[in-house]
């Protein structure tokens, strides 16, 4: 684990940009969202397996459904609130019901977009995705997994979600590491509790267990980077400690700690917590003010720990 920084949706875009130079069914669908999504070279060098729809995810979505339909293999990219919550119908029965091989990649999730507030926000997204049948999710954690992650989608013929973050985040994985859909990586053992974290929170997660570390706490870390299918063997696993807490930059209510409820209330019940962004209206500000305020960091994690073990 090392401190550079690097964008999980710059990863995207590259490793997206080689494969389809050697795949002419490897499509990109923006909708206005070449910029904010890093398709500017893919749009430049592959015109002709570049749709741009204008700002119309419904409409986006509806005509990657039918590129999948005709053999081709479309990845529709822009921003996670538009993709998930305008175009929730769209997904439910053109990609979901229908089994259409698209790929939904959904950028600036959580709150990324900072003080653009409410509008932009995507903290339902997840939510929505795992109550759309037969479509996998997946929350990259840094650009190397997402890389990796891209690898794995080119070439699957599965419907599916991909949220990530926006700006440049600390790099967890090594370049080429391995991604197996569906198989959490516990990234750090420990006998007292556990945290069960998802994409952008991940680091953090790491982070506060290496606070808790030096105060004589052993925490293990992982990340589920995989939230259908999900692994419920390493949430079992994690339960084992006794107390699992899940950090997740999504609302409370449907997410990763909504999953890990699930399955836990059902075959281990376990003492948990829940960490995310609350059932209210959300604090305006940055997006480091936002977490700080919620206390999704390393810090505000590690507080939890403390009083709730």
């Amino acid at each position: 684990m090392g401190m550079i920084m690097n964008s999980a949706r710059t990863a995207f875009t590259s490793m997206l940009l080689a494969l389809a130079r050697e795949d002419q069914t490897l499509y990109a669908v923006a909708t206005d969202s070449r910029g904010s999504v890093t398709l500017t070279d893919f749009a430049a060098e592959l015109p002709n397996q570049f749709v741009e729809c204008g700002i119309a995810e419904q409409n986006a979505i509806g005509i990657s459904a039918g590129l999948a339909n005709g053999g081709l293999r479309p990845f529709v990219c822009g921003p996670a609130c538009f993709y998930s919550l305008r175009s929730a119908e769209q997904v439910k029965v053109d990609v979901g019901y229908s089994q259409m091989n698209v790929k939904i990649v959904g950028v600036s999730g959580g709150i990324s977009y900072g003080a653009l507030g409410a509008t932009h926000h995507a903290t339902q997204d997840i939510a929505l995705m795992r109550a759309v049948a037969g479509l996998e999710i997946f929350l990259p954690s840094d650009a190397p997994q997402m890389a990796a992650m891209t690898r794995y989608l080119a070439a699957s013929d599965a419907p599916a979600y991909i949220r990530m973050g926006r700006g440049a985040v600390p790099t967890i994985y090594q370049e080429n590491a391995p991604f197996i859909p569906g198989k959490a990586n516990c990234l750090n053992k420990g006998k007292d509790a556990a945290i069960i974290a998802c994409g952008e929170m991940v680091y953090p997660a790491l982070q506060a267990a290496a606070i808790l570390a030096q105060e004589g706490l052993y925490v293990s870390v992982y990340d589920m980077h995989t939230l259908r299918p999900l692994d419920e063997e390493a949430i079992l696993k994690a339960a084992e400690t006794g107390f699992v807490v899940t950090a997740e930059e999504h609302s409370i209510h449907g997410g990763l700690g909504g999953a890990v409820a699930e399955l836990l209330s059902q075959k281990r019940p376990t003492r948990m917590r829940i960490l995310g962004l609350p059932d209210e209206k959300l604090y305006n500000g940055n997006s480091a003010q936002v977490l700080t305020h919620y206390g999704l960091t390393a810090d505000g994690i590690a507080q939890t720990l403390r009083l709730e073990r």
